[in-house]
């Protein structure tokens, strides 16, 4: 199979799709890699490094023109007119972006399949993860930066000072960003309070490294209350495959001390504070009612190294999956299956259709192969 890697043009993403070591891997197993030139520098891959594991450099254009395109982020608009009836494996994240990718993808009969709705056997999300811990480990020292005066923050650092904890910080969501970040946070010595639906899952959590953290039952009271004093609010909640709901209102929001910050872990999936709209690296925050919005759609591309080490370690079997053994293979697992957002001109999953108002356009998966 003919597998292309184009570099990434989203704003400040720096990832690139594959390292060389897996490139070496796919050369190994008997498959051709294109990749587009320059596309790992930003990653601390050189070109050498890719032709010396076997790949061709190429520009955008032929690395697209491939059987199964490897990225890390949604095609942009200048790259629409490269779709065709390849597969594209990325984070796609559909219902967070403009309808205008999934329309693009439906009419050049794209097979799109989204890293972050595969499922393993244990049905989690085996590639959504390390980009989670990520921005989760990211979002408190975001969050810490902009608390800072200089950046019209409250003045509150995070952390202890001779042995006092200051500063609050309010987590919503106990999934992988929001352990992360509250190891973060409660590691830097800050008061952290975790918003849960699960407290079962709480002495486990205990145990695992969040031994000061404050667990808290997540309803909009309880969540209310907690922002009446807090100074970094991060946002982690997860709603598989479609939009994420809007945990925090705009009343509410408005009840948060002035030069507070929030940070909108999931705003790829349209963020879970009503008052969210998604930001860049190169302009990643703005203000409103008084408090700090960071709302980056692409956080984990400010530490690509890291990032594209850890997500290539984490695509790799699945891209040998679909290479080695076909795209109908690979959808015959049903937490494979999953993954597919479009095929052969449809949307085949049902929210994403529904929350883009495309459900003329959906149709199940498994009628289509």
């Amino acid at each position: 199979m003919k597998i292309g890697i184009p570099k990434e043009i989203k704003d400040k993403e720096a990832r690139v799709g594959m390292t060389p070591t897996g490139v070496a891997q796919l050369i190994k197993c008997g498959h051709s890699v294109v990749v587009e030139s320059n596309a790992g520098l930003e990653s601390g891959f050189n070109n050498e490094q890719y032709q010396n594991a076997g790949a061709t450099l190429v520009s955008a254009a032929e690395a697209w023109q491939s059987n199964l395109v490897i990225k890390v982020k949604e095609p942009q608009k200048s790259e629409y007119s490269y779709l065709q009836q390849q597969i594209v494996f990325t984070f796609f994240h559909l219902a967070g972006v403009d309808k205008s990718l999934s329309e693009e993808l439906i009419a050049k009969g794209t097979t799109a399949l989204a890293y972050e709705a595969l499922e393993n056997d244990q049905g989690k999300l085996p590639i959504l993860a390390p980009m989670s811990a990520v921005a989760g480990n990211m979002s408190v020292l975001m969050g810490a930066y902009y608390l800072a005066q200089f950046n019209q923050g409250s003045g509150m650092q995070l952390g202890t000072v001779l042995n006092k904890a200051y500063g609050k910080v309010v987590i919503l969501g106990d999934g992988i960003v929001g352990q992360h970040a509250a190891k973060v946070a409660s590691g830097m010595g800050a008061n952290v309070f975790l918003a849960s639906r699960h407290e079962e899952r709480w002495p486990a959590f205990k145990l695992a490294g969040l031994s000061t953290v404050n667990f808290f039952q997540s309803n909009p009271e309880n969540i209310a209350a907690q922002l009446l004093d807090a100074d970094l609010v991060i946002g982690a909640v997860l709603s598989r495959g479609g939009k994420a709901p809007k945990i925090i209102t705009e009343p509410m929001l408005k009840t948060m001390p002035e030069g507070s910050v929030i940070v909108d872990v999931s705003i790829d999936q349209g963020g879970c504070f009503e008052t969210s709209k998604a930001t860049t690296h190169s302009n990643p925050v703005y203000i409103k009612h008084g408090v700090i919005h960071y709302c980056v759609s692409n956080m984990p591309g400010a530490y690509p190294k890291a990032s594209t080490l850890a997500l290539t370690e984490a695509t790799l079997s699945y891209i040998l999956d679909i290479a080695n053994h076909s795209l109908s293979g690979f959808m015959a697992d049903k937490g494979k299956i999953k993954a597919v957002n479009t095929y052969k001109g449809k949307i085949t999953s049902k929210q994403v259709a529904k929350d883009l108002d495309l459900l003329e356009s959906f149709q199940a998966i498994d009628t289509l192969i």
